[in-house]
């Protein structure tokens, strides 16, 4: 890749907003090269097929259908989802123990579970 092509992935990566693949199709890249820019908005290396942003684990990490609506997804190590976030504003936090159980959750409705154990 030269180096224009590749400053101007930069640029599309830091100019771009949710829905991030309508965003995407303002500017004159191929689709192709989505992955290039989806990348560095994620921060880590992502495959790209119609709309599925996977990253290296086969997460599913982003989804977008053609009306724009999407989906994010967060997960930690052991591949269990830390964050949920659509397009219509409901977003999920959570955390799990060692052996992937539910700890913690939180959501934007104000719904909180608290499971952590307390050492006295």
């Amino acid at each position: 890749m030269n180096v224009k092509y590749k400053k101007y992935i930069e640029y599309i990566a830091r100019d771009i907003e949710l829905p991030y693949i309508k965003s995407l199709n303002m500017y004159e890249i191929k689709q192709d090269d989505y992955h290039l820019v989806l990348s560095k908005v994620f921060n880590q290396p992502v495959d790209y097929d119609h709309g599925v942003c996977i990253d290296k684990r086969l997460n599913n990490i982003y989804n977008e259908n053609s009306d724009g609506d999407w989906i994010k997804r967060e997960y930690d190590t052991n591949g269990n989802e830390t964050y949920y976030e659509n397009s219509s504003g409901y977003w999920e936090k959570r955390e799990y123990d060692s052996n992937g159980k539910i700890i913690y959750n939180e959501d934007n409705n104000g719904e909180m579970g608290d499971y952590r154990v307390v050492i006295i």
